[in-house]
């Protein structure tokens, strides 16, 4: 396996690697055992709600159903963050709690274009949409409730294939990487749960969208070949609405994506920060109120090791075969 080439005698190998993982949070065991090895643990997935981090999430969930004091306060301690880290995790989509939450959500946050309102915002925000509709059918949410947010998102469709959080608002024009991915994510989730309100629409989204990343090669300008942002190139986990090139790599894993050479320029910027014994690191954290950290900036980080390895095992055959 290409990637899997040492760098150094001291370099793990891929079964250490494994290894190092499954000492991790049952979060990440579980994915690993999903992702890594083709074998689903259905025990390790029941477990997340009552252990580690799945746990101390679940823990944190107010009397009024909702995580922090409301729907997006605080910031990363709200309730939709919090979600949105609860599914990323992987916790049983059946979970009681959350779903009730999602309902209350659907029941009393909506505003007058359908979406789910931002604060005290008059127009809702597109990028927090497509987090919601992640989620949202991630956790089995029900269909009648979503079409309203699926009706803003495509409404919000920009004629360069992606999406904006500023087309409501402040009448951009070109779309961003930010929100592109975001509702990427949750059109694709979307479709996985077997939702079909305006699916033909929805699938034709997703391809122009992911034609837009691609064009940018994931992080170049596609009139000058620039770096578009260089905090695109950093490892960031939770990721919340930021965009970051292994999430965007990873998400194309996720959506069972072919390999495309447009890919390439962000997996070699990927490989180069893989450290000698195979790992990658947490290289930054948000700033913002969290209820804790699950792992620390700076160190190797499982999470990130995981998403790098199973991106690179998911495209192995198409691309990296041929190198």
């Amino acid at each position: 396996m290409i990637f899997l080439c040492c760098h150094s005698a001291q370099s793990m190998n891929f079964k250490e690697i494994i290894q190092w993982l499954l000492q991790g949070d049952v979060a990440i065991q579980y994915q690993v055992y999903r992702d890594l090895l083709s074998t689903e643990r259905k025990d390790l997935q029941k477990r997340i709600a009552k252990e580690g981090w799945g746990a101390h999430f679940l823990s944190k969930r107010g009397y009024n159903g909702h995580w922090g004091r409301e729907f997006y306060y605080p910031k990363w301690s709200s309730t939709h963050y919090t979600l949105l880290d609860l599914r990323n995790l992987c916790i049983s989509p059946d979970n009681s709690p959350i779903q009730e939450s999602i309902d209350m959500i659907l029941k009393t946050c909506k505003t007058n274009d359908g979406g789910i309102l931002l604060l005290k915002a008059k127009k809702s925000d597109v990028c927090v949409n497509g987090m919601f509709l992640n989620y949202a059918s991630y956790f089995r949410a029900d269909e009648s409730e979503l079409k309203s947010v699926i009706d803003h998102l495509l409404q919000e469709h920009m004629a360069d294939g992606g999406f904006n959080c500023r087309s409501n608002r402040s009448g951009a024009v070109h779309s961003s990487l930010h929100s592109t991915l975001s509702v990427l994510e949750g059109f694709t989730e979307y479709k996985r749960n077997g939702y079909s309100y305006r699916m033909a629409e929805v699938e034709r989204a997703i391809g122009t969208a992911k034609e837009f990343v691609l064009i940018h090669q994931l992080f170049l300008s596609d009139r000058t070949g620039d770096i578009i942002d260089k905090r695109f190139l950093k490892l960031s986990y939770p990721r919340r609405w930021k965009y970051d090139i292994l999430s965007a790599l990873d998400y194309f894993q996720y959506a069972g994506s072919k390999w495309d050479d447009r890919m390439r320029p962000a997996i070699d910027v990927l490989l180069k920060k893989r450290n000698k014994d195979g790992t990658w690191n947490m290289q930054a954290k948000h700033s913002g109120q969290t209820h804790f950290d699950m792992e620390k900036a700076g160190k190797p980080s499982r999470i990130n090791t995981l998403r790098a390895l199973r991106m690179l095992v998911h495209f192995e055959s198409d691309a990296y075969r041929k190198s």
